[in-house]
């Protein structure tokens, strides 16, 4: 399997820089004339050596992250990758995707049902496409959190070691009134619209038939289409086979060494990434308690300057720049809350899809070896599981073929998403230093 996995690969692209000379040609003056070429970027190693689940104590995270650059390395972007996040944008792209997108999708509109029995949030799904397995090119229906959740399980159930995108978590009850309020509604409605374009990019599940019901289907439709799944006692054998599958956990004997590295890697980026997650907290937190307290000290200044004369010009100068660096510095927390947060938190819930989708890789693997065991050990007729033994061999490549396509392209996806977030915040940042050293804030000239 591996050597076809590698005989799938395309060649490297021929180098247009000379061959180095040899012998008595590297001392020709001639050497110097020739054209500089930019030396290729380094390929860094699947995962580091040794990789070790590692503690952070409150007070040292910033220091330890800092000097840990294991996972920046795995991930690195190749030094001519270009920097602007636009740029990126328009240059970067998937081998496997489509040269022109065909299939538009947007989650707006929130709307509150309340009916006798309960209260929930439907969002319009307007979807705009020039597919020819569509009968129009527009639709608009209305959705709930319940049908994303049945759609993200039919993928899962048919595809079970693809890695499909994670949906934001099922409220937790803290107060009934949180559920329904502007910020709770909007960060689930950008996280729904994100899962949903998610599976369109995707070059497997955007084809699928549920997806596509999802999105042109009326409530009725899809509600008849959703009793023609799997029953309640199916789900139930499912959902034992996998607790059954988690339990054995690293019994899988002939695991390819390339998942093992998988799982090393999973346990790291789910360590590093909720890091991540908690430093960033930890700065709004302070970015948060700084505003605060300017916003308190301009009006200060202000009052002050009312009451000393010589001083009146100064202290307006100064309140006047601690108003510019106040509205700076609530631009530079919105950049956190709508541009890293949300990256960070997506791929948290991320690192719960990858497991889930390599313990069922290795579910495959290990129903395999029992049957090659009880061959071996003649527990029984060889002829009765030969076939068997063929389909799940045939089963095992199928998994291990489309875990390993969708694997690379998460993390070209992943590689591409950090990239952009933290650009995001380091030019909010330049902006916020720009704006308050800039002149017209007055800071400088009191």
């Amino acid at each position: 399997m591996e050597a076809e996995h590698c005989a799938a690969l395309p060649p490297p692209p021929p180098s247009s820089c000379p061959p180095p000379p040899r012998g008595d040609e590297a001392a020709a003056p001639a050497l110097a004339e020739q054209p500089a070429c930019p030396p290729a970027p380094a390929q860094p190693p699947l995962l580091p050596a040794s990789p070790e689940l590692l503690e952070f104590d409150d007070d040292e995270d910033l220091e330890v992250f800092s000097k840990d650059a294991s996972l920046m390395e795995v991930n690195s972007f190749s030094p001519l990758m270009p920097t602007s996040p636009s740029s990126m944008i328009n240059q970067y792209r998937f081998d496997d995707e489509p040269e022109l997108k065909d299939l538009f999708i947007t989650v707006d509109d929130p709307e509150s049902h309340i009916t006798a029995i309960e209260t929930f949030i439907t969002y319009r799904i307007v979807t705009k496409t020039t597919r020819g397995e569509f009968d129009s090119s527009e639709y608009e229906v209305r959705r709930r959190y319940q049908d994303f959740l049945w759609l993200k399980g039919r993928l899962e159930e048919a595809h079970p070691t693809l890695i499909v995108p994670p949906l934001p978590e099922k409220f937790i009850m803290k107060g009934v009134v949180e559920r329904f309020n502007e910020e709770f509604i909007e960060t689930r409605r950008k996280a729904l619209h994100k899962f949903l374009n998610r599976i369109a990019d995707h070059p497997t599940l955007t084809f699928k038939e549920d997806f596509k019901i999802f999105l042109t289907a009326q409530a009725w439709e899809l509600s008849s289409h959703k009793k023609q799944g799997p029953g309640l006692f199916s789900r139930m054998g499912q959902t034992v086979k996998a607790v059954a599958s988690s339990m054995r956990g690293g019994a899988v004997k002939n695991r390819p060494e390339a998942f093992t590295e998988m799982n090393d890697y999973v346990d790291i980026f789910s360590q590093k990434i909720s890091l991540l997650d908690k430093i960033s907290h930890r700065v709004y937190k302070e970015e948060k308690d700084y505003f605060c307290e300017m916003k308190e000290f301009g009006p200060i200044h202000t009052l002050w300057s009312a009451s000393e004369e010589d001083l009146a010009e100064t202290l307006k100068g100064v309140a006047g720049c601690i108003d510019k660096c106040c509205k700076a510095t609530e631009k530079r927390m919105a950049a956190l809350s709508e541009s890293l947060f949300p990256t960070i938190h997506e791929y948290m819930l991320y690192s719960e899809i990858l497991k889930g989708a390599l313990k069922r890789r290795d579910h495959i693997q290990a129903e395999l070896d029992s049957k090659v065991d009880a061959v071996y050990n003649k527990k029984t007729e060889n002829d009765l599981l030969s076939e068997e033994i063929g389909n799940l061999e045939d089963k095992v490549e199928c998994a291990n073929n489309a875990l390993q396509a969708d694997w690379d392209r998460w993390k070209q996806s992943m590689c591409l998403d950090m990239k952009l977030a933290f650009s995001n915040v380091a030019e909010s940042n330049i902006r916020y230093y720009e704006q308050s050293l800039s002149k017209k804030s007055g800071c400088d000239s009191k």
